[in-house]
């Protein structure tokens, strides 16, 4: 964000068809006790040579001889029919295996015409290959191969020919690893403290200073922090928190664990500007402040969930420097929310004293105490119920000091905090049922374990992901705590999850890497239809960035097909300062492209990308809450130009969709490179009954650049001589 100076259903199925043409218009050591376990391998496992996984599993090659010899021969099993290919070199076949497999053996039984070069190689999704195995002097006959090596896909691919004939095998077989159960739970590892209630508070306020002075100005650094506390009451403490810290309590609600003092975000690092306060968050604690006031001066990515402020809650920084952007969920402010020179900000099921004032765009859904709605003077949005809600999976201890991960229930046209009128429905699991991940552990091992049934916990870290890591399994819950951050290897997709019931992520950040990976996190693969409406797949608190810690690049950062998918608290961001930045370095069309119907979206930020940065294709959707800054570094109006118009939308809705409704929408400008852009619009959608808009802003921040409507051909141009919103109260 840029620092500002202060100024006075039923169609679910019907549209599949059209969304492909819609998508393109649009510190220190710390002192801890545990190690973690040796990373990398998986336990020690047979290979289990009597089961053939390929058997007549599909298969796809690049080319056949005739119909006689079908790539299929090749794994039914039969030593009789063969697979052959035309007279040239490479040739190539794949098996799908189904899932992710740890492959241990490769058995090639050849025809007379064998190959003499060739390579064995998996994919997790059989575009990306890895080489597991290479030879120059195959000899033809049966090949038993040893290998070890992880993917969906295992492929031959020949460079040589023993022959003028072409490949042919009477039987490709694979065998995979077997026993070597991968334990659940586990130490959380060096990163992650945990105080007691019985240690000194000196001692608690020492560690808690150290990882704030590692962590305050660390805006890209790559350590990561948990601080949890266990139940009980800590006095006289100030839990400052930085950059890539969590700090949360170990109870099964909020009152578990009681602070007697404060947790403290502020800006003295940027000279008192809070608008590059990103990726910390507090969670599940209940907080009397020293001085009757909260001080949680952030912008974006820094979730506030599950808090019960016994006082104020002070949303700007010391001096009132600008802030930008915020997000609570699930919390009580008995005292007042206090915005002072926030610009914006977004509060989901809670329950709130009141609001001292608003700035540009206060929104509230589901909030007890929140003011009515009065857009654009002064410039709150309420939406009384949040349609549909469910609250993130959350770790606490259970009364035997064991640790379990709390999986809250779906909520219907809630309002107010879950925990108030009794503990927060839902269902727990013990830790002993998630593969607890980290830093330095294989991107296979995580597989194998996901396959094996287990959840996903990730400790704090960075990981490099060298396949994507596949989530098929209905219910799967895959929760980060300190921020660990994924970094994709050579262009892969770091993450898919399957069209499936129920899943849970949360708490991850998905960093791109130098090659560009066509997409971050994928949700459903194209074409998903199945119906959720009853156990949809959640994402919160799951954040995107393209460059900024180094060059990276995506095209589209999350694309979402599975149907009545949740997104509660995203930021998408491309980045516009830190290391590898500029308009050819860190390269990335759009931040999310939502395909699926009933999709409902809170709290959803997305900034900078170079073409469309929302494209919503799916029908029935819901957005309360979308802020955006439009990219600031086109070069020209010629270089950032989308059908003979200046510039792209920053959200935009299909032309096939007939069902859209979004509350609380802004977008900003800020052409820093050339300052006379005029982008033409900042929203887009068909205009129809059914697509509607309600307290839409557009800014031009300190006059650089403009944009010339607020949607479509509806709303004045933003001015130029001051930071001024353009308002417009509905749409059409």
């Amino acid at each position: 964000m840029l620092p500002v100076p202060p100024t006075s259903t039923p169609r679910r199925r019907a549209r599949r068809l059209l969304a492909a043409t819609a998508s393109t218009l649009l510190l220190g050591t710390l002192l801890v006790t545990t190690a973690p376990p040796a990373a990398g391998a998986l336990p020690a496992a047979a290979c289990d040579t009597g089961t053939n996984i390929a058997l007549q599993r599909p298969v796809t090659t690049s080319s056949t001889e005739n119909a006689g010899t079908a790539a299929a021969n090749a794994v039914d099993g039969n030593p009789g029919t063969r697979w052959s290919s035309a007279f040239s070199d490479p040739q190539w076949i794949s098996v799908d295996l189904g899932s992710s497999r740890t492959i241990c053996q490769v058995t090639l039984n050849w025809e007379t015409a064998y190959g003499r070069a060739y390579q064995l190689q998996t994919s997790p999704d059989g575009t990306t290959w890895t080489t597991i195995h290479s030879t120059t002097s195959g000899t033809g006959g049966t090949e038993s191969v040893s290998v070890t090596g992880t993917g969906r896909y295992l492929r031959m691919y020949g460079t040589q020919r023993a022959t003028g004939y072409g490949y042919s095998l009477w039987e490709l077989a694979v065998f995979a690893a077997s026993g070597g159960t991968i334990p659940g739970g586990g130490p959380l590892g060096p990163n992650v403290i945990t105080f007691d209630p019985s240690m000194p508070s000196s001692q608690i306020q020492g560690q808690l200073d150290t990882v704030f002075r590692g962590q305050e100005a660390n805006q890209f650094g790559s350590q990561r922090y948990a601080l949890m506390f266990k139940p009980g009451d800590y006095r006289g403490i100030n839990a400052q928190v930085g950059f890539y810290t969590s700090i949360m309590g170990l109870g099964r609600n909020p009152g578990d664990v009681r602070i007697h003092g404060d947790i403290t975000v502020d800006a003295g690092w940027f000279n008192g500007n809070a608008t590059q306060n990103f990726w910390r968050s507090a969670s599940n604690m209940q907080v009397f402040p020293s001085a009757g006031a909260t001080r949680w001066a952030v912008s974006q990515a820094a979730p506030f969930r599950r808090m019960d402020i016994q006082g104020d809650l002070n949303l700007a920084p010391a001096g009132y420097g600008w802030a930008s952007g915020g997000y609570i969920a699930d919390s009580r402010v008995t005292g007042i929310v206090q915005p002072y020179s926030q610009q914006q900000w977004f509060t989901r099921d809670s329950t709130v004293g009141g609001y001292l004032n608003a700035v540009w765009n206060v929104v509230n859904s589901g909030v007890v105490g929140a003011p009515a709605t009065s857009f654009p003077n002064p410039p709150y949005t309420t939406v009384a119920q949040t349609p549909v809600s469910r609250e993130a999976p959350y770790l606490y201890l259970d009364a035997g000091g064991n640790y379990q991960v709390f999986v809250p229930s779906l909520r219907r046209n809630s309002s107010g905090a879950s925990w108030l009128g009794g503990a927060t429905p839902g269902s727990s699991l013990p830790l002993s049922q998630f593969y607890v991940a980290h830093p330095g552990d294989s991107t296979a091992t995580i597989n194998a374990a996901l396959a094996q049934g287990l959840h996903l916990l990730f400790t704090p870290g960075v990981y490099n992901v060298t396949e994507t890591i596949t989530v098929n399994r209905p219910d799967t819950v895959v929760l980060g705590i300190g921020f660990p951050t994924l970094v994709p290897a050579n262009g892969v997709t770091p993450m898919s999850v399957a069209d499936v019931d129920g899943v849970k992520l949360a708490g991850l950040l998905f960093d791109a890497g130098p090659v560009n990976s066509p997409v971050l996190l994928r949700v459903g693969p194209t074409g998903s239809a199945a119906d959720h409406s009853a156990n949809p797949t959640s994402i919160q608190d799951v954040f995107f960035r393209i460059g900024g810690a180094q060059a990276g690049k995506a095209t589209t950062s999350l694309v979402v097909n599975s149907d009545d998918t949740l997104i509660d608290h995203i930021w998408a961001w491309r980045a516009d300062h830190g290391a590898g930045v500029g308009w050819t370095v860190n390269t990335a069309d759009t931040g999310l492209v939502v395909n699926g119907d009933d999709v409902n979206a809170y709290g959803l930020f997305v900034e900078h990308y170079q073409k469309t940065e929302v494209i919503w294709n799916g029908a029935n959707g819901k957005v309360i809450f979308f802020q955006n800054e439009l990219p600031y570094d086109p070069p020209n109006a010629a270089a950032w130009t989308n059908g003979g118009r200046t510039g792209y939308a920053a959200f935009a809705v299909a032309p096939s969709v007939t069902s859209f409704e979004g509350w609380g929408m802004g977008s900003y400008c800020y052409f820093n490179v050339d300052p006379t852009i005029a982008a033409y619009h900042a929203f887009q959608a068909p205009v129809t009954p059914g697509v509607r808009f309600h307290n839409l802003l557009t800014i031009s921040l300190g006059g650089n650049g403009s944009i010339t409507h607020v949607i479509n051909d509806t709303g004045a141009a933003t001015p130029t001589s001051s930071t001024t919103p353009v308002n417009l109260v509905s749409y059409p």
